[in-house]
Formats: C-alpha cells, sequence, structure tokens
C-alpha cells in the first residue's frame, strides 16, 4: 500500500486516484486522519427539506469511496431520521473505511424537549444512536450546541464525565463540543477536566464572518481538532436561500441574497465560492458540508480539487464589495438562545 494513504483506505473498494487526490489532516489530539471535505448529515434531517433516501445512501457511499471518510450526524436532524439513512448507506462498507461522528444534547423540535444534558438521557440517546447507525462504536461523540445548557456546569459535571464513561468502555473512541457562540466552547475546553479532542463550529468562518479566526491559536494551543461546518451558512449563500427558521436578520438576508442573484446573473452559482472561501482557512482540519445528492458532492469535490477560475475570483471579490461587506451583524449570536428562553419560561 502506497505510504501516503489514510488508514481508512480498503484495497479493492475506495477509488483509489481519488483517494491519493483527497488531502488529509490530523484532527487535532484524535489521531484520526480526516478528509479536508467531509460528509454533513444535517440535511437528512427534516431542517432542510425532505431527502430523498435512496439519492442520500447512494450520496454517501459514493462519497467514502472518493476519499470522504469523516461523517457527522446526530439524533436532532429528524429526530434519528438522519442517523437512520447513513447506518443504512454504512451497510456492506467496511468499518475502517470511514470514521462516524454523532451527538448528544438536542433532540426534539418542540422547545420542551429540544435539549436534554443530563447523564441518564445522554447514555440512552447514545444508545439508540448506535442503533440506527449500526455500528458498535462511534469515532467521536460530541455534546451538541453547549450554550443551550441551563450552565455550562451541567456540561461540565453532567455530560462531559458520562462520554468519558463511554470512552472507556470502548465504545466512544473520541470527545467533541459543538455551538454558535465560540466562546462557549473555549470556555468548556478551559474549564473542563474531560479530554475535549474537538470542537464543530458552524458558520463562523464564512463570507460574511470569520469569528473563529479569532480562537484558532486557543485551539491550536491546546492540539483540539477544529472541524468548520456549514460554509454556505445554512442556506443563506445557495440559489435556493436559506429555509424559514433561519435566524439570521433581515439585513444580512437581504444583503446574501443580493449576492446570490448577482452570482446567477454571471452565471455562476453562489454556493461554490462560499465552499472555496471557507477551504482557503489552512487551520481547519476539515470542512463539514451537507450534501444531499452525488451531484452535491461532486461539485463540492470538484471546487476542492479544482478550486475557482480567475472569473469567478473576480465575481467573488465583487460581491464582496457590493454587498457582503455591507452587512451590519454578521452573526445571529444570542438569537436563538433568547427565542429558546422565552419559549421555555411560558
Amino acid at each position: 500500500m502506497t505510504e501516503n494513504l489514510p488508514a481508512t483506505y480498503v484495497e479493492g473498494f475506495h477509488d483509489l486516484e481519488a483517494v491519493k487526490k483527497m488531502e488529509y489532516k490530523q484532527l487535532g489530539k484524535t489521531g484520526l486522519m480526516v478528509s479536508k471535505l467531509s460528509y454533513g448529515g444535517g440535511p437528512l434531517g427534516c431542517h432542510y427539506g425532505i431527502p430523498d433516501e435512496n439519492e442520500a445512501i447512494e450520496a454517501i457511499r459514493f462519497a467514502i469511496r472518493q476519499g470522504i471518510n469523516y461523517i457527522d450526524t446526530g439524533p436532532w436532524y429528524g429526530q434519528g431520521k438522519s442517523e437512520t439513512i447513513i447506518g443504512k448507506a454504512l451497510k456492506g462498507i467496511p468499518r475502517k473505511a470511514y470514521y462516524i461522528a454523532t451527538k448528544v444534547g438536542r433532540y426534539e423540535l418542540d422547545f420542551d424537549n429540544m435539549f436534554d444534558f443530563s447523564a441518564e438521557k445522554t447514555r440512552k440517546s447514545f444508545k439508540k444512536s448506535l442503533e440506527r447507525l449500526g455500528v458498535n462504536y462511534v469515532d467521536v461523540l460530541q455534546v451538541h450546541d453547549i450554550e443551550f445548557a441551563p450552565s455550562l456546569d451541567i456540561i461540565i459535571t453532567q455530560t462531559l464525565p458520562e462520554l468519558s464513561k463511554l470512552v472507556s468502555e470502548g465504545k466512544v473512541k473520541n470527545i467533541g463540543i459543538t455551538g454558535y457562540p465560540v466562546s462557549v466552547l473555549k470556555e468548556c475546553i478551559e474549564k473542563s477536566n474531560i479530554n475535549i479532542a474537538c470542537v464543530l463550529s458552524y458558520s463562523r468562518y464564512t463570507l460574511i464572518d470569520d469569528t473563529l479566526l479569532k480562537y484558532i491559536p486557543f485551539f491550536k494551543e491546546f492540539n483540539i481538532g477544529l472541524i468548520s461546518a456549514a460554509a454556505p451558512c445554512m442556506g443563506l449563500l445557495t440559489d435556493q436561500g436559506p429555509p424559514a427558521w433561519h435566524p439570521a436578520d433581515d439585513d444580512v438576508k437581504k444583503q446574501c441574497k443580493n449576492a446570490v442573484e448577482y452570482c446567477q446573473n454571471h452565471g455562476s452559482k453562489i454556493v461554490k465560492l462560499a465552499v472555496w472561501f471557507s477551504m482557503q482557512c489552512k487551520d481547519i482540519d476539515t470542512h463539514l458540508i451537507g450534501m444531499m445528492n452525488v451531484k452535491e458532492v461532486e461539485s463540492n469535490l470538484a471546487t476542492l480539487h479544482d478550486g475557482i477560475t480567475d472569473k469567478e475570483q473576480q465575481l467573488l471579490n465583487e460581491i464582496q464589495n457590493k454587498y457582503l461587506s455591507n452587512i451590519k451583524g454578521r452573526h445571529w449570536e444570542n438569537k436563538e438562545l433568547t427565542i429558546y428562553w422565552n419559549s421555555i419560561k411560558k
């Protein structure tokens, strides 16, 4: 076997040339060599429309053969639907061919049952996740959106210790945390004595928000693996536009829509520019992008391998100058938290 191939390479299963083309990087202290482009299972739930299960299964299998070796999901996405589809896709694929990550802590659509960070629920939920995925261990188990816990102490004293027990039982290889405010991820790592190996940050290194850059030196200092998700800003930077629930302010949506239309009028898709831009950050270990079909996988692989043309680079500069630089509030931090806690108090 060629020296530079990742540990996930399986002769006779993978497309060898595609794997050779893929860039792999160590995910912090996890020991996992992950593909630069990773597979996001978020759209396989219910938050971005109803996925076609057969198309999704085909896309996942195709992605793994092409060298994408990191797959992320969670029970929150369609109340287990994403995990179920991914589990079906993984049947018959050698277990060593991929790394799988799932989550605990965020579950139901209604506010009263949306979050539960207790040790009991964590263990129960994770057992169900293993069943849906059809595996007996996961490579990464993450606490989902930790900012929604009543206090960070609950994460530190209940959730993370339970994850640590699952590690000692061999059911989990590495522990991670996710959240929108990057400051909360940093604070959790500083305060916890549990070995947090990686963080998942979403929509924080994009064409409209580079907040993540401020925190990269901290994560690197502690050898924390860095997963950056949602380069297209959860639909803002796509031809389809954001889903109705998107928490961004109207000004953000308007400027992004203007940029989308400007790209369309010039024969380009903004999502390609958004994905390419995010991938230029060398300090991010893997870029997690939700993909619902083979066409989307092929498109993102092409962006990764071939980059953008001079014309597209010029177009990118134009939309930044004309529209995206005019955005006032670049993020929606605390907005969802406020809505959530106001609803709970009722």
